[in-house]
């Protein structure tokens, strides 16, 4: 039986992700260490309103408030035997939104890495990740969500992992890199290999892609990255709105919705699918995101100059794909004025 997702890829030419769960969660009065994934049961008006507010401005798909509920991020909250009761919960909030909305919405389980280190280069194995994975999967699974969605890795052994873990959870799934370092993961992956690697796994992803990262303008230079290898497999752009800023003890991000509106075009003529915000981008980015994916005509894919032009500078000289190394540039371009 087709999945919700491919039913409504096949109807359409791209989809509105959500923005940002953490900088919303923060609006509503998270506090810094605390964490977030205890709301699922302990402030469920709030996480309604989270889902909501990415509904209302006409996201087609979420991702659930479970980020960081595994057994080993919920071990520092003296919490890792409550993984199956918080990734159901906040699973069980987003259907009923989803449920509700006037239009078909996708629920994505969100999965985030696992706060530890690989081996050989740490201690985590990747049986043991892949048993954390999948604990996390039923929970998510239970609570009805349509797809899982691991996002935010940067270790390809882990994506790896998680690609087994929803296999075993029997749900289909995407998943998404975040390319941090000049271009690159942290640990070192660039798009090229990636777009490799997802295409040696044996339960293949729906949609695979990039979120977070330094700004717009990095991440859309590593989806054309992606679409330069040709892949089949449809693309995710979920990228930051601007850059983090430390104002008044608070981090916040410098994307301006206008500015967050040219780049959800710019990700799609760059060849993704499935286009979203991540840290800083708020119901008023998605709304503008919206109505330009809507309104402005497909054009050709930009060049890096027209990017940097439209969203500001890019971090490095290099994406890493022409096999330069890590180092950083001064970047390229000017940022718009906010």
């Amino acid at each position: 039986m087709t999945n919700p997702l491919s039913a409504l890829l096949e109807t359409r030419d791209w989809l509105l992700a959500d923005g940002a769960t953490g900088t919303n969660l923060f609006n509503m009065g998270l506090m810094s260490g605390d964490a977030p994934e205890m709301w699922n049961v302990e402030e469920t008006d709030k996480i309604d309103a989270l889902y909501r507010g990415a509904v209302e401005a006409g996201s087609d798909l979420f991702l659930t408030n479970s980020f960081g509920a595994n057994a080993s991020r919920l071990k520092l909250h003296s919490a890792e035997r409550r993984v199956h009761e918080l990734n159901k919960a906040a699973a069980e909030i987003a259907r009923n939104v989803a449920d509700q909305a006037d239009h078909p919405v996708i629920v994505a389980g969100s999965v985030g890495p696992t706060g530890e280190i690989m081996a050989p280069m740490g201690s985590l194995t990747f049986d043991a990740a892949v048993e954390m994975f999948h604990e996390q999967a039923e929970g998510l699974k239970d609570g009805g969500a349509d797809v899982l969605w691991v996002e935010t890795i940067s270790a390809s052994d882990e994506f790896k992992a998680a690609a087994e873990a929803f296999s075993r959870a029997d749900m289909p799934w995407c998943g998404t890199m975040s390319f941090d370092t000049a271009g690159r993961t942290m640990m070192g992956h660039t798009s090229a290999d990636m777009v490799k690697m997802v295409g040696k796994l044996d339960h293949q992803p729906l949609a695979f892609g990039a979120n977070c990262g330094v700004g717009a303008s990095d991440l859309l230079r590593t989806v054309l990255g992606f679409n330069a290898l040709g892949p089949d497999t449809p693309l995710i752009a979920k990228g930051n709105a601007g850059i983090p800023k430390y104002h008044d003890g608070h981090i916040h991000y410098d994307g301006t919705p206008d500015l967050m509106a040219d780049y959800a075009v710019l990700a799609r003529d760059c060849g993704a699918t499935i286009i979203g915000g991540c840290c800083g981008t708020t119901p008023d980015h998605l709304r503008k995101m919206r109505e330009a994916l809507e309104t402005r005509p497909k054009g050709d894919a930009p060049t890096l100059d027209v990017i940097a032009a439209a969203l500001g500078g890019f971090s490095s000289e290099s994406d890493g794909t022409d096999g330069a190394g890590p180092q950083a540039s001064p970047r390229r371009g000017r940022r718009r004025r906010a």
